[in-house]
């Protein structure tokens, strides 16, 4: 199956160049492709499936649109 991967900010020079059709085996879980980045998990600070919260454990599927985000601070 294929998904759609979107790294932002500091996390964006992770970005696959296939991004848009990423292949991912069936049942393959977040922190599957977090690994395959090059990312550490606790890199990543808010994950989005489908314009959604979603977690390390959630579970991807066909057609997924996933957004992994770092840390922001700012003051």
């Amino acid at each position: 199956m294929k998904i759609t991967v979107k790294c932002f900010a500091t996390l964006a020079r992770h970005t696959p160049e296939n991004a848009d059709e990423f292949p991912v085996e069936d049942g393959a879980a977040v922190i599957t492709i977090v690994e395959r980045l090059g990312m550490k998990p606790e890199d990543i600070n808010l994950i989005f499936v489908n314009s959604a919260r979603a977690y390390l454990e959630t579970e991807l599927n066909d057609g997924d649109r996933l957004g992994l985000f770092p840390a922001v601070g700012g003051g």
